[in-house]
Formats: C-alpha cells, structure tokens, sequence
C-alpha cells in the first residue's frame, strides 16, 4: 500500500520555478532515495512535502491530501523532515531539542520512553543531554536532528543530505542507525543523499531528478546496473 503519493508537483521561490511535475510514491516501511546534481531539485522537493513552501500539484498521505497544512500540521499527520544542515536549536540542551521533536504530542510517559530509546540508539546523546546543542560536533549534531524529528513518532521520515559535511566514520555509523529504525521500527523515508553509493545500500528503490524533473526510476540494483548512472553519479 502507498504510504506516500505525489503528483505534478511543481514549487519553486517567488518567480523562480525549480520543480516541474515532479511524481513520486513511497510505500508503506519502504526507504526511498532522491539523487540528482545540485539545483536538480532534491530540497525543494522536500521542503514541499514538509509544508515548508507552495506548491502546485498532489501530495497524499494514506490518500489524504495534505496541501495546506502548515508544517506543524504535517508533522502531526506523521511526516517529519531532518533538515538540510542540521538544523538544531543550538542556544537549547540535547533534552531541550529532543522535546522540542515531541511538541505536538500529550502523552507524557511516551515522550520519557523515545528520549530514552533515541539516546540509547544514539549514545552520545545520553551523554550530553544537558550540553548546549551549538557545542556538539557536526556529526553529533546531525544525529540529534535524527532523534529530533523521530520524536514526534514519524510515519514517513524525510532526511535531507543526512552525510553532508561528516567525517566517513560517522556517515556510516548514521545510516546504519536509518537502516535499523527503518527496519525495526517501520519508518518509512524518504532521502536525498549525494553520497549515492551509500544511500543506494539502504534504499528499496531510487528516483533520478534533473532540473526539476524524474527523469529515471527504479530500484537500487537496476540503478547500479545502469552504466550511464553509475558513471554520472556513482563515480565508477
């Protein structure tokens, strides 16, 4: 069943128009990824689907559309973005951060139980629960932002180049963590990721944006079989 469902998305900032008809599905505990060059598109599509920006088009979650919705509103239907850069609220503790994810929600034993399961999934979080956010390194950081966004106890978790600027070491101990909770948890998601060899290792299936448009899809290891895709974006 299609957890996900978008159609003729089309969005861009003021007259500047970047996405032209973009169509994509993601199904329900599926981990799909986004590729493409810089400008193809890749966060202003995800922006979209947080309710961050207008857009022209269809997105649906379960067959309910979610156009106009404020983003809080978006993530109490279940859809949760890990921004581009990080994005912590860095003057806030760990804590602070972890509880901001869970704002929307009212059960208070819950809300206990995640921020013991994240940092417990996550190590180094129970470590500084007390730290300010802006003192954590990058790699830190981006694995607060992952925490964050699964406190709000996401259906469709969107990550938006979740390795940029990490050390290799930390890239792979991040996405073994995604693969997991995609796996155990259930969490369906959505990735662009310029690290393409990495993200195919944990996605089902692939889309392939340039200017705004899917040109290709498929699934990982059609993608890896395509010679001109593997040239173009996997470097080998």
């Amino acid at each position: 069943m299609s957890l996900l469902t978008v159609e003729g998305l089309r969005a861009g900032y003021g007259q500047a128009r970047v996405l032209h008809g973009v169509d994509l599905e993601i199904g329900e505990g599926e981990a799909v990824v986004v590729l493409g060059a810089n400008g193809a598109g890749k966060t202003t599509t995800m922006r979209a689907l947080a309710g961050l920006l207008p857009y022209e088009g269809t997105i649906q979650l379960e067959g309910r559309p979610l156009g106009g919705l404020r983003p809080d509103a978006v993530v109490s239907r279940g859809v949760s973005l890990v921004p581009q850069g990080r994005g912590t609220f860095p003057h806030l503790t760990v804590l602070e951060n972890l509880h901001v994810g869970a704002a929307l929600r009212r059960d208070k034993a819950g809300i206990r139980e995640d921020v013991d399961r994240w940092c417990s999934v996550f190590p180094v979080l129970a470590e500084r629960t007390g730290q300010a956010a802006g003192t954590l390194s990058g790699g830190e950081q981006q694995m607060l932002a992952v925490a964050r966004a699964l406190m709000s106890r996401p259906r469709l978790l969107l990550c938006d180049e979740p390795s940029l600027g990490l050390a290799p070491r930390i890239v792979a101990e991040l996405f073994d963590i995604l693969a997991t909770v995609n796996r155990e948890q259930g969490v369906s998601m959505l990735l662009v990721e310029q690290n393409a060899e990495l993200a195919l290792g944990l996605a089902n299936r692939v889309y392939l944006l340039e200017v705004g448009r899917v040109i290709a899809s498929g699934t990982a290891g059609e993608f890896r079989g395509d010679e001109s895709v593997r040239r173009a974006y996997l470097g080998y």
